[in-house]
């Protein structure tokens, strides 16, 4: 089979995971090894992280941090050690303008993604969301960008993670995009289980749901109940990972101990989730 063959039945697989009527879940991996050991434990289809890429790298996860040619790259890394299809965060499409939108979209389907997210947050702290028509005239354009029917263009409301908790204007948004194009949309850091279900009865395209954000009440079965499509991990897998780091270093420090060797797993385990590179 082609790389060309290979990333269409990707694609036609991806499509499909959105529209069977089971709720399913999409991990975010932030480099090749994490998302080996996701498609291990059985997830049929991943998602990129620019949390976990940049801190990795030493930076914070804001607006700048990353360049479209590094998140791509950690992208492309995560799509060839894996057989499933991947969508990626490609953050507000590193561009305020829509053919910035458009050219990440080109360059993201060019590495074998299978989607992409895009924000309406500007990274400007004086503004942070873009101004309605020009936010829905980004993903009017990223979409029309695409050459792959079946590639999913996620877009994000994000007034929930910038201060501006307003329920009905993010519908306004999410519903603008969908009429925009968007495959699926998704309005990260929703305050409860009933915002979610407004998010998903006001639209007619799959909801994402990012779950680790904070620690929330509702599961699986709640948002599956509700009528989300998709469910993310964003960056939470990632810290979780640091979390377990930061504890054990600290206790080597601290007390000089290693007791937290015991919830680390074996060299022949972790070896088991690699690709064998021959010498």
């Amino acid at each position: 089979m082609s790389n060309n063959d290979r990333h269409d039945a990707k694609l036609a697989e991806f499509k499909r995971l959105h529209t069977t009527s089971e709720i399913f879940i999409a991990p975010n991996a932030w480099d090749a090894g994490t998302a080996r050991i996701l498609e291990s434990i059985g997830f049929p289809a991943l998602a990129t992280t620019s949390a976990g890429l940049a801190f990795s790298m030493g930076v914070t996860d804001s607006s700048g941090s990353l360049t479209r040619a590094q998140v791509l790259e950690n992208a492309k890394s995560i799509v060839e050690a894996t057989s499933v299809p991947v969508s990626a965060d490609l953050e507000n499409g590193f561009g305020v303008q829509p053919d910035d939108c458009a050219l990440t979209i080109r360059q993201a389907e060019a590495i074998g993604l299978c989607g992409g997210a895009l924000e309406d947050a500007s990274g400007d702290p004086e503004n942070p969301i873009y101004d309605f028509e020009l936010a829905v005239e980004r993903i009017r354009v990223a979409c029309a960008a695409k050459t792959k029917q079946n590639f999913h263009i996620t877009a994000r409301a994000e007034n929930f993670l910038y201060g501006r908790p307003d329920l009905e204007d993010t519908i306004r948004r999410l519903r603008a995009f969908e009429q925009a194009g968007a495959d699926v949309v998704y309005a990260p850091g929703l305050p409860d289980i009933d915002a979610v279900k407004a998010v998903c009865q006001s639209v007619n395209i799959p909801v994402n749901v990012v779950v680790g954000l904070t620690d929330t009440t509702y599961d699986k079965a709640d948002l599956a109940a509700v009528g989300v499509r998709r469910i993310s991990t964003g960056g939470s897998l990632a810290r979780a990972a640091l979390g377990e780091m930061i504890r054990g270093a600290s206790e080597l420090k601290t007390q000089g101990t290693y007791r937290y060797a015991a919830n680390a797993i074996p060299d022949a385990e972790a070896a088991a989730y690699m690709k064998t590179v021959p010498d």
